[in-house]
């Protein structure tokens, strides 16, 4: 049986957010996220900061250097959670079979109802921006990949300074032809250097790949290549995943200025460990492996990691692994941009090991659980562990 797949993504979600909390915010460049001074990233910028060369993901000072009258709006990223909440609650209203890809990004199967996909796509458009009063865009197809390319395709063609809602429908069959004269980046996998590799051979366009040999492609790319050429010639069966596993958690942070103090970024690492711990406990989840990632002031990046001999969801044990890790790495003294502390490996909480351990275990999880439970009701800056 064909498919139907409706892919959404929410226009410039954090930003559209904002604009419902200042509407003096409607038609001025203005980006979400850290303050230069404390280098930080954008987030999400409005489409008008975007016409002035503004881009997500931009260092907040090359953007201002950009655009000098760009506001900088902090995130309220409980809010966007909240928002986006009630749009999923809408597309899950509309069909069970729904994957949510991201805070403003969903895929929806609607393979079993039996109104025009068109038609279904506008009124999800009208609900979500008549209810919600949010923008969106949207792709459908009969499959996962070319509804996502239909959204970014549709939305590149208006640009503007204003919200794209821009809605491209791909009739089943047309797939290929429709993905053709399109840049190979735009395939799922295929990044940069995919990019440049792909280029080396000729191939810049989906039609160019699409045409060209999958067993030369396999014994350039390996597996990758083989998927490469099937999803240039718009195939994916990937179905749509209502549930997803979570495979790692993690917290990290970049310092106004490089850290080089000892016992401020052990606290630090403290505070993400017990963050991370906080999560584990909410998913019912225990992490087997610890990770500590550190960037220096030149720039390099390095990442350690510990498998512990027993999986835990206790901010004391992420906490001690992540300092080991940092006193193994990093010397007295020695300045630090950016630290992180993650955890891998997850699975169920285990209950046992010794009796004297399971008990105080037990102990400190009642404890955490408690305090979790006292910082979701107050807040995390009114509530904290005494030293």
């Amino acid at each position: 049986m064909p498919r139907t797949i409706l892919h959404l993504d929410l226009d410039a979600f954090f930003c559209a957010v904002e604009e419902l909390r200042d509407p003096g915010l409607r038609g001025k460049p203005f980006a979400v996220g850290g303050r230069p001074e404390a280098r930080g990233v954008v987030a999400s910028c409005s489409y008008a900061a975007r016409a002035r060369g503004v881009r997500s993901a931009m260092p907040m000072r090359q953007a201002m250097r950009l655009c000098p009258d760009l506001l900088v709006i902090p995130p309220h990223r409980d809010v966007y959670e909240e928002v986006s909440a009630q749009v999923m609650l809408r597309l899950r209203a509309l069909s069970p079979l729904v994957e949510q890809i991201s805070i403003d990004e969903a895929f929806v199967d609607l393979s079993d109802l039996s109104q025009p996909a068109v038609q279904i796509a506008r009124q999800v458009q009208s609900q979500i921006w008549d209810e919600l009063h949010l923008p969106c865009s949207i792709g459908v197809a009969a499959n996962k990949l070319v509804a996502k390319i239909a959204t970014e395709v549709g939305k590149k063609a208006a640009r503007g300074s204003d919200y794209p809602r821009a809605l491209v429908v791909v009739p089943a069959g047309e797939e290929a032809a429709f993905l053709a004269p399109l840049p190979v980046s735009m395939l799922w996998g295929v990044g940069p250097k995919t990019e440049q590799r792909l280029a080396a051979l000729g191939i810049r366009t989906i039609g160019e790949l699409a045409a060209y040999d999958e067993h030369e492609l396999t014994t350039c790319f390996g597996v990758a290549g083989s998927q490469m050429w099937q999803h240039a010639r718009g195939f994916d069966a990937r179905p749509v995943i209502t549930e997803h596993v979570t495979k790692s958690i993690s917290q990290e942070t970049t310092f106004a200025h490089d850290v080089a103090d000892d016992k401020m970024l052990e606290q630090v690492v403290r505070e993400m460990a017990a963050k991370v711990g906080k999560r584990l406990r909410r998913e019912n989840l225990a992490a087997s492996t610890v990770k500590l990632k550190l960037r220096w002031p030149n720039f390099t990046t390095l990442t350690r990691q510990i498998t512990l001999p027993t999986c835990t969801d206790l901010d004391e044990d992420i906490g001690s692994a992540a300092l080991h890790l940092l006193h193994k790495v990093r010397q007295p003294a020695q300045a630090v941009r950016l630290i992180g502390v993650g955890v891998s490996g997850l699975g169920e909480p285990i209950r046992q090991i010794s009796l004297w351990k399971a008990a105080g275990d037990e102990k400190k999880r009642a404890f955490h659980r408690v305090f979790d439970d006292l910082q979701d009701k107050y807040g995390e800056k009114i509530v904290k562990k005494g030293a």
